[in-house]
C-alpha cells in the first residue's frame, strides 16, 4: 500500500517552465552552430545567417513552450465543452 502525494500546480507549472527553457537553451544552440557553419562555408563570414538560424531556433521553441501552456493551441484539438446537468 503505497500512497501517492498529489503534485502541487506549482510543481507543474515549474517544470513546465524548465522544460521550455532547456528546449531554448538546445535549439537556440543548435541553430546558433548552423548558422555559424553557414556563415563559413557559404555566406563569406557574415553575421545574418547566425541571426537568423539562431533567431528560427528560439522561434521553434517558442511554439513548443506555447503548446505545453496551452494545448488547445495544438492543430486538430478540439475542446468540447461537460455537458450541463440539470439541478431538479
Amino acid at each position: 500500500m503505497s500512497s501517492t502525494k498529489p503534485v502541487s500546480s506549482e510543481d507543474i507549472l515549474g517544470q513546465k517552465y524548465d522544460r521550455c527553457l532547456a528546449d531554448f537553451v538546445v535549439k537556440a544552440g543548435v541553430g546558433f552552430s548552423a548558422g555559424v557553419v553557414a556563415s563559413v562555408i557559404f555566406f563569406r563570414r557574415r553575421t545574418w545567417p547566425i541571426a537568423l538560424s539562431t533567431g528560427f531556433g528560439a522561434g521553434a521553441a517558442y511554439a513548443d513552450c506555447d503548446r505545453s501552456f496551452n494545448p488547445a493551441r495544438v492543430p486538430g484539438t478540439r475542446i468540447i465543452p461537460a455537458p450541463v446537468s440539470e439541478a431538479k
